[in-house]
């Protein structure tokens, strides 16, 4: 599968059009690393786990690799700091502020402080208010077509989550179907497999 293909599927994935920072990262070529363990270039040490939890949340491990386990944190780490413009990032930064000023308003502590079961419950709540979140100054949601509104800070983590997980190797080789190009070289072919022989 090509990139192009792995957008293209997150974006029926996702039910909406990728925004333009994150169509960008992923068309010049941002790369996701299978480590665990990273230093944060972006972010600093209590963002890059804030980010990390949301994404485990999105994409936990199962019987196929979680987020983490597909270095999504350090590919939306990467991503931000190198294909966001200035006014992206600081945008960025401030919803992610925004989220965890929610999680201590409702909470009494900040995101990271969490339990796991409370951090779920929490993530929770915010995709769905996000989902219900009006379009200022007209009707529908944020989504509908025309609508400029910044999309919420959570939908912005699961759409680069689900893009970092589905363009890495785990995601693409464990989860979606996989068919390696170039494939084999299969010379000498009986006709009973191919069923029949090609035109000349």
């Amino acid at each position: 599968m090509n990139r192009r293909e792995a957008i293209e599927r997150t974006a029926m994935i996702l039910g909406y059009a990728i925004s333009a920072p994150a169509l960008a990262g992923i068309m010049s070529g941002c790369k996701t690393s299978p480590t665990l363990n990273y230093k944060p270039v972006f972010f600093n040490e209590a963002q890059a786990a804030l980010i990390g939890d949301i994404a485990e949340i999105i994409l936990p491990k199962t019987t196929t690799p979680g987020a983490k386990d597909a270095g999504v944190p350090q590919f939306i780490d990467t991503l931000v700091s190198e294909t966001y413009s200035q006014e992206d990032e600081d945008k960025f930064l401030a919803s992610l502020k925004g989220f965890n000023d929610a999680s201590v308003k409702s909470h009494d502590s900040e995101f990271n402080d969490l339990s796991d079961e409370k951090k779920k419950e929490f993530v929770k709540a915010q995709h769905d208010l996000a989902f219900n979140q009006p379009v200022e100054g007209g009707s529908g949601n944020w989504w509908d077509s025309g609508s400029k509104q910044e999309k919420p800070f959570v939908l912005q983590v699961k759409e680069l989550t689900l893009l970092g997980f589905f363009t890495s190797e785990p995601g693409a080789t464990q989860v979606l179907q996989y068919s390696q190009v170039p494939g084999p070289f299969k010379g000498c072919v009986p006709l009973s497999e191919v069923g029949k022989t090609w035109a000349t």
